[in-house]
């Protein structure tokens, strides 16, 4: 696509994310133009605006994909009806609430010879390529993954984020293991966690994990979000070649305490970016390791009690 022919998205879902982050990215590429939003709470100005995605479809209002930025509970079916409709679609992350709903969407693309993008935008933080050609080859003795984050900032009034689907802490979490299989050289598995769980929500407030990966080398991830003050998206890789830090989600690489790459957050562009060349070429990107790092915590993990949280 050029500037031209733009991809027309419909954007479903018009919450924080979508506010802070789609809008600016599609607004800023001529690759896309923004022809409609599809939320049952909030309008943007100038542009025709429906509660459902069936009015939408209903509508003379022409488009060619939909960006999805709904809570993961709910984001299947619609998924699957802008498919049905010929419409190639970009999943926030994470991409579903279970993986059976991704394997059954990324099938249906394919049938339906859509493009369908599963996306994980911290995998497009600046330095996160860096570290991963930096790790290449080198001997690692130990990873450590600490996330750490305030809730009541970053998910100001989001119920969902604590209902069944929802993560919780492994909302922000999962950023950190979308990351972590990106750079790291081995696959890695889940071999114990403990999920705290606060005694009046459905989802975890804080978690311990230990995974090792196939060569023996041990990989642990401590995610909390209750973090006041500065916080924490750290990943720290023990290498033969020195020690390996990646900060601030992905934007800054360390190397031995050495600040070796740093450059401005561009990660929505940089998904935008991906979705046209997908959309250009007739493919579809649909990586689910994450989510099932996640899908074996609640799995396999202890859950323990944690006092009450209340926004």
């Amino acid at each position: 696509m050029t500037a031209a022919t733009p991809i027309r998205v419909a954007l479903i879902g018009l919450g924080k994310i979508a506010r802070d982050q789609h809008l600016p990215a599609m607004a800023a590429d001529p690759c896309f133009e923004l022809v409609a939003i599809v939320s049952r709470h909030a309008e943007q100005p100038g542009l025709p605006s429906f509660h459902t995605l069936d009015e939408l479809l209903a509508s003379e209002v022409a488009f060619d994909a939909v960006a999805l930025c709904t809570p993961p509970q709910v984001r299947h079916g619609l998924a699957r009806q802008a498919l049905e409709a010929g419409k190639h679609v970009m999943l926030e992350k994470p991409p579903g609430a279970t993986l059976s709903e991704v394997e059954d969407l990324r099938q249906f693309a394919q049938a339906k010879a859509v493009t369908l993008q599963a996306t994980w935008h911290s995998r497009h933080a600046p330095a996160v390529a860096p570290a991963r050609d930096w790790l290449a080859g080198r001997r690692i003795s130990a990873a450590r993954i600490i996330w750490k984050e305030d809730v009541r900032v970053w998910h100001p009034g989001q119920d969902w984020i604590w209902e069944p689907g929802g993560l919780g802490v492994f909302d922000p979490g999962i950023n950190a293991l979308s990351i972590a299989t990106a750079v790291l050289p081995r696959s890695f598995f889940l071999t114990s966690a403990t999920l705290h769980v606060p005694e009046n929500r459905q989802s975890p407030i804080a978690a311990e994990l230990d995974f090792v990966d196939t060569a023996g080398v041990p990989i642990t991830a401590v995610f909390d979000f209750l973090q006041t003050g500065p916080q924490s998206w750290d990943i720290e890789v023990d290498t033969d070649g020195g020690a390996l830090r990646l900060s601030h989600g992905g934007s800054k690489l360390w190397i031995d305490g050495l600040l070796m790459h740093e450059q401005p957050e561009a990660e929505y562009p940089s998904l935008y970016t991906r979705f046209a060349e997908l959309i250009a070429t007739g493919a579809s990107d649909v990586d689910v390791t994450p989510l099932r790092h996640v899908a074996d915590a609640f799995l396999l993990g202890r859950r323990v009690a944690a006092p009450a949280f209340v926004e």
